[in-house]
């Protein structure tokens, strides 16, 4: 079992202990989506893995906060608030936007990238390490951006 996995069966077990209700519906939630991959995919989900879904629920949580303050539905923004602060405590810290134009830019040195057609091969190189760290639409816009010039 990854670790992460294991740290977080482990708070499902201390806020059942602790009767924490929200925070174990919060928790039984992150389990639920990791075990429902490992079902679809027939794998054991590795580390990176278990970010990779955390990173994708905390999308989700984010746009639903944004849908639900279009709405004025203060009761659901504090909700999803409360679960994507949980999933976020999971997931390794965000790094700035200064860190992340560096790392662009060393790995287009480094892969000798000169043009749109090296996208893909810069963002397979980005998207391990920044994985739950940044958001990827706009690491891309930025790779994008970069390329073009």
């Amino acid at each position: 079992m990854s670790d992460l996995k294991h740290r977080i069966n482990e708070d499902v077990k201390t806020a059942m202990r602790s009767k924490e209700k929200q925070r174990l519906a919060a928790l039984r939630l992150i389990t639920a989506s990791i075990k429902q991959r490992e079902v679809d995919e027939r794998i054991k989900l590795d580390d990176a893995q278990v970010m990779a879904v955390l990173d994708k629920m905390a999308k989700q949580h984010r746009d639903s906060i944004e849908q639900y303050t279009k709405a004025d539905r203060r009761d659901l923004i504090d909700k999803e608030q409360f679960e994507l602060d949980i999933i976020l405590s999971y997931l390794p810290k965000p790094l700035d936007s200064a860190e992340i134009s560096a790392m662009v830019d060393g790995i287009i040195t480094a892969t000798g990238a000169a043009s749109m057609r090296d996208m893909g091969k810069v963002m397979g190189q980005l998207k391990p390490a920044l994985q739950g760290r940044a958001d990827m639409g706009k690491v891309s816009a930025l790779v994008k951006a970069r390329l073009s010039t």
